[in-house]
């Protein structure tokens, strides 16, 4: 391994992740809409309409502007209305927040998201993050198995776990951590790390 403290930094893909996603959006029912997902204040419509916006905003994010999208604290608003097309217009909002964070410029230097500026290689990261626990939010709303990419689960469990126990540090984006034992599967551990019962189910 080189110690070329050159080296160019590796950053994650959020492609499977967003394919993973889209996957799932395939399974969903229309009368699955009104259910409950394991976000307590969301239906299931409510959190598609998140993850719609979400993408928009992450969008946003790499490309370095500053608005609404990204100026807008997480929980502070209700999600917009889910749009009748949800089901063309929410796998192109991922594809196109994919392709913003292909990008190199994306991750350099900081952006803005959720009303806060970070380094933008710590806002891809939450993009990423958020991919992979919505994720598994539809698959246990609506049924269906959950196949997340092993390298993404360790970048969402590299950016949630140095605020597992710190609420201030967590802010308003997760609830408290579940506590989760340690030898537990590596999806439950990120799960619970996100303020979520791995265990739920409709």
């Amino acid at each position: 391994m080189s110690n070329d403290a050159s080296a160019p930094t590796t950053h994650p893909d959020l492609g499977p992740a967003a394919a993973e996603l889209t996957r799932l959006l395939d399974g969903v029912r229309d009368d699955q809409l009104a259910g409950p997902t394991p976000c307590p204040a969301y239906a299931l419509r409510d959190l598609l309409a998140h993850v719609l916006g979400l993408g928009a905003a992450f969008q946003d994010a790499a490309r370095k502007k500053t608005g609404p999208t990204t100026g807008t604290a997480p929980g502070t608003v209700a999600p917009p209305e889910l749009p009748d097309d949800w089901r063309t217009s929410l796998p192109e909002q991922l594809a196109a927040m994919t392709d913003a964070w292909r990008d190199p410029a994306a991750w350099e230097g900081e952006a803005q998201i959720g009303g806060l500026r970070l380094p933008a290689a710590v806002t891809g990261r939450v993009g990423l993050d958020e991919l992979v626990v919505h994720g598994w939010d539809v698959a246990r709303a609506t049924g269906q198995d959950y196949r997340p990419a092993a390298a993404d689960l360790e970048v969402s469990y590299a950016f949630l776990a140095p605020s597992k126990d710190d609420p201030a540090a967590r802010g308003t984006a997760f609830g408290p951590a579940v506590q989760v034992p340690h030898d537990a599967p590596l999806l439950d551990r990120v799960i619970g790390m996100s303020g979520r019962d791995p265990h739920w189910a409709v």
